[in-house]
């Protein structure tokens, strides 16, 4: 949601343009969406971008003020992850399958599945890349598992965010 409020006198029913820059930033600037003020002079736009996105929103306030241009508002999407695991309770030594889906699609982008250490940081154990699906990008890696540990995949893009997958606590049962 992207709200604002036009300052000044004689403010309520002005027109309101949402304007939109999509990555790659600088292509083009296109009005997106159009409202009034209400009778404080506030407005709201309701939006969900599909890509990491600027909003500006300009306003007509009359020959008396000309047009009120509010700064750039830079919003970054994140790329949805999924994690799964073929064995949550591995053996120690046993090989586990890691495998998830990242939504929109980025085929052939970088995957990271990280470990948490000690220290509660994440550190990348393993790598692997996106393929072609349906509709979302998927990847799978197995490795041996010789501890417990909690694991999460990660990637990131420059039209979208780093995209977190949810942690997965990993038992190896001793």
């Amino acid at each position: 949601m992207i709200s604002g409020s036009l300052r000044g006198p004689d403010n309520a029913g002005k027109t309101v343009v949402l304007r939109v820059d999509g990555f790659p930033f600088g292509t083009g600037i296109k009005d997106a969406a159009t409202t009034k003020t209400d009778a404080k002079g506030d407005y709201t736009f309701t939006r969900r971008p599909p890509r990491n996105t600027a909003f500006q929103a300009v306003a007509d306030t009359g020959a008396a003020y000309g047009l009120a241009v509010s700064p750039a508002v830079f919003v970054k999407v994140r790329i949805r992850m999924g994690l799964r695991v073929s064995d949550a309770t591995p053996r120690v030594g046993q090989l586990v399958r890691f495998r998830g889906q990242a939504c929109p699609a980025h085929d052939g982008l970088l995957v990271k599945i990280q470990r948490k250490t000690r220290t509660g940081t994440f550190r990348t154990v393993r790598r692997t890349r996106l393929r072609a699906a349906t509709r979302c990008s998927v990847y799978r890696r197995a490795f041996r598992i010789y501890r417990d540990g909690t694991y999460r995949a990660t990637s990131d893009d420059a039209d979208h965010g780093r995209g977190f997958s949810r942690t997965r606590f990993l038992n190896t049962p001793r």
